[in-house]
């Protein structure tokens, strides 16, 4: 059995859930628990730094925990050292959270554009200057940062970004196979994965991109020699996939879940009633679970006139109804566990005027620049 050691945090088996906005919120990351038996580490959504130290109202609901989430994991985006810093010892000092990830990957425009997420690290000087802020702010809580391989394949930052975290105290790495200009786009490139761990030997590397399947995880480790995993997309509308990779880490024979449609209709009811619970109404609930209908219904035949209907629902029993004139008796269908989600590239990359011109220079930051809400 593989496990993932951060700062005091064993992590058994080593796989993780990849911050997502607007998904793992605490509803998602309950489903994906319940199904892991508990075990794995699971990130919140993206939580800006400047939210988080005004205590903007939808920041604070956001890195609430639920009583069972050992250890609380929450993910920090900023481009400002002073407010990094501040976010991290305000979530060490209140007892927000056990662990601190650093989000550099975000490939999005209006983060790139501000020069953060993936945009971030090409500026050497202040990747170095945030992540030494947060290790600072943090205590004895670890830090993490995930990262994309670079901007695009003329501007790699990976290798340099792993070595700045190192020399800073951060306890391990993620990298995403792709560049910004990628987006979700092609194929992650899992021998860059391969490369950040020899190139920094000293913690572990995780790796993320196109893990759709259990299988696919294992094949990732054992290609790469990268210490765990981190799952995005491969586990929309497929929570159930953490107790597949459960299974497989401990190297059970049992096979993967193959839930036939009537068990994967009573995980979108209690999905969107969950939802409806966290955000104290049923109708915002089921409301905000509309995204996931596509997810959850891929493969099987629903058709497009009930699809649509159920990504309109808005109340539980609605959504029931609906879920209860579907042929339930359908199994799950071939090829399901391929590309979900976001699948398209990028030519350009939005970035601030001149910040390609030089690697280290860093200009004084305007905290105008930090996002001002949380969760993407």
């Amino acid at each position: 059995m593989s496990e993932l050691q951060i700062g005091p945090h064993t992590v058994s088996p080593p796989v993780v859930l990849a911050p997502m906005a607007g998904i793992t919120n605490a509803p998602f990351r309950t489903l994906c628990r319940e199904f892991s038996g508990g075990r794995g580490l699971f990130v919140s959504e993206m939580i800006t730094t400047r939210a988080l130290v005004e205590r903007d109202a939808k920041t604070m609901r956001l890195v609430h925990f639920d009583g069972t989430e050992k250890p609380r994991s929450i993910q920090l985006y900023g481009v400002d050292p002073v407010y990094t810093g501040r976010a991290a010892r305000m979530i060490a000092d209140e007892d927000l959270a056990d662990h601190v990830d650093l989000n550099f990957g975000c490939p999005v425009p209006k983060v790139t554009r501000k020069g953060g997420g993936s945009a971030l690290p090409y500026k050497r000087n202040l990747l170095r200057a945030i992540v030494r802020e947060a290790v600072a702010g943090a205590g004895d809580l670890p830090v993490t940062m995930k990262m994309r391989k670079g901007i695009d394949d003329d501007h790699l930052t990976y290798l340099d970004a792993g070595r700045i975290a190192v020399e800073e105290g951060v306890t391990a790495i993620a990298l995403h196979g792709r560049t910004a200009a990628q987006h979700y786009g092609g194929t992650a490139d899992w021998d860059a994965i391969a490369r950040l761990k020899e190139h920094v030997p000293e913690i572990p590397v995780l790796g993320n991109g196109d893990i759709w399947s259990a299988a696919d995880a294992l094949r990732m480790v054992r290609e790469t020699g990268c210490d765990g995993v981190v799952v995005g997309r491969g586990c929309l509308g497929r929570p159930w996939l953490f107790g597949d990779l459960v299974a497989a880490f401990d190297g059970s024979s049992a096979g993967y879940a193959r839930p036939a449609l009537k068990e994967v209709a009573g995980v979108m009811l209690r999905h969107a009633e969950l939802l409806g619970q966290w955000l104290g109404d049923e109708r915002r609930g089921v409301i905000d679970f509309r995204k996931h209908v596509p997810w959850y219904t891929k493969g099987f035949a629903v058709g497009k006139e009930l699809r649509h209907r159920m990504a309109m629902a808005g109340t539980l029993a609605e959504l029931d109804d609906l879920l209860g004139t579907l042929d339930l008796d359908q199994p799950w269908p071939e090829g399901a566990e391929g590309p979900r989600g976001r699948t398209a590239g990028r030519n350009k990359v939005v970035l601030p005027e001149g910040w390609l011109a030089d690697p280290y220079e860093c200009a004084q930051i305007d905290a105008a620049a930090e996002l001002d809400t949380s969760g993407g």
